[in-house]
């Protein structure tokens, strides 16, 4: 009896949960190439290659380098340089911004307006804008500025309105000033809503940056590689660069996950 126990399968162990997990992933991602394959075999255009040819390609690429000018890994450091610093740059504005839209009633009415015409414009409408204003190597940066910062403003001020009254009540009672209260109750409590923000804002800027890149002449980057392959027709290529875009992607957001669920187990959300 004490062996049966001991064998039977407990979905709240770390070890059984971890492999569940990994069975269904890997059975979901043999199910998404037999997909891929299959539709690629019944299109008959060279425009979806089957994964085998992208495999080949993949290797090609990361092998051999994908042009004169540039390796895959050049692409690669000039797309992530490009997208942390949109990052940190949307994580400097919008952070302290969403903050004090959320501390201060008057502060908010005044700037909602202007927030709410801008929010709705889809990032990558910026992108000729700030490609003939200030050129092409700052262009995509605030492109992913734009993606990334609504998100993380939005989730920024929710956070410090979710807050419950009677906490800030009794930091007043207690003899906090207004910015005593901001620093030791608004800002802890605000920071599960901000690193959610964070995880939402990752996957735009993934997004953001590589539309942006295609507009950008001889500039480099996973985009400027995908616009240059799929007008020359090597559509393996094309998918490569497809690929590589969801891998930074799954790991980026990865992290933040990893983040979010630290910070919230710590803070008793979970």
């Amino acid at each position: 009896m004490a062996i049966k126990t001991t064998l039977k399968y407990d979905k709240n162990n770390k070890y059984h949960r971890f492999l569940r997990v990994a069975f269904i992933s890997v059975c979901s991602l043999i199910i998404f190439i037999l997909v891929w394959w299959n539709i690629s075999l019944l299109a008959r255009t060279a425009a979806i290659p089957t994964p085998w040819k992208t495999w080949d390609a993949f290797v090609y690429l990361f092998t051999h380098g994908a042009s004169p000018s540039f390796t895959m890994w050049d692409h690669i450091f000039i797309s992530l340089r490009r997208f942390l610093a949109g990052f940190a740059l949307a994580l400097i504005v919008a952070v302290p911004f969403g903050l004090l839209l959320g501390f201060s009633k008057t502060v908010q009415e005044f700037c909602s307006p202007v927030i709410e015409i801008l929010r709705p414009i889809a990032p990558i409408a910026w992108a000729p804008v700030f490609l003939f204003a200030i050129g092409a190597v700052w262009a995509p940066i605030l492109v992913v500025f734009v993606g990334i910062m609504f998100p993380l403003l939005t989730n920024t001020m929710f956070g410090v309105k979710k807050i419950d009254p009677n906490v800030m009540d009794a930091s007043r009672t207690l003899g906090a000033s207004k910015l005593q209260s901001f620093y030791k109750v608004v800002m802890p409590s605000s920071t599960p809503y901000i690193m959610n923000g964070m995880r939402i804002g990752l996957g735009i800027g993934w997004m953001c940056i590589v539309a942006a890149e295609m507009y950008s002449p001889y500039s480099g980057g996973i985009g400027y590689f995908i616009a240059i392959q799929a007008q020359n027709g090597f559509w393996p290529n094309v998918f490569v660069g497809i690929a590589i875009i969801a891998i930074l992607g799954l790991l980026t957001t990865g992290v933040a996950d990893y983040a979010y669920r630290k910070i919230t187990k710590r803070m008793g959300m979970e």
